[in-house]
């Protein structure tokens, strides 16, 4: 059976999300780390890593959604407290948005990846209240 037409497009949405995030900082992240000052690298590091752990949140509960829709597991035990997106601390944090210092493709990565995961985190909540309520 294929998946919701939704989850196809948010998958695929996120897989590339991933793929340009990997690309970024493979290549042009490292060289204006290397460019910019110790602090400003130091913030453009832990920037980086905010936007893999939204990804990589993400990822995986998409990944659980498809194994509900492959019947490998309820809806009920994808929203147990460690099946569910975590890292609220971390992904939700905008500090980003007014710091001028980062550069422009990394600004962009933490923009999307930001809006992914409050849109992952709205679709989990709406699943919990229809389900558990």
């Amino acid at each position: 059976m294929q998946p919701p037409a939704f989850f196809r497009r948010t998958y695929d949405e996120t897989m590339d999300l991933m793929v340009e995030a990997r690309n970024y900082m493979s290549y042009v992240e490292r060289r204006e780390r290397e460019r910019a000052g110790a602090f400003a690298g130091l913030r453009m590091s832990c920037e980086a890593m905010r936007v893999t752990s939204r990804l990589t949140q993400v990822m995986a509960w998409l990944l659980m959604q498809r194994a509900v829709h492959e019947g490998e597991l309820s809806v009920e035990q994808t929203l147990a407290d460690s099946c569910r997106i975590s890292g609220a601390d971390v992904c939700l944090d905008e500090s980003h948005s007014s710091d001028e210092a980062l550069p422009n493709g990394l600004r962009s990565l933490l923009d999307r990846s930001h809006r992914l995961y409050v849109r992952i985190t709205r679709l989990e909540q709406m699943m919990a209240q229809r389900v558990l309520h």
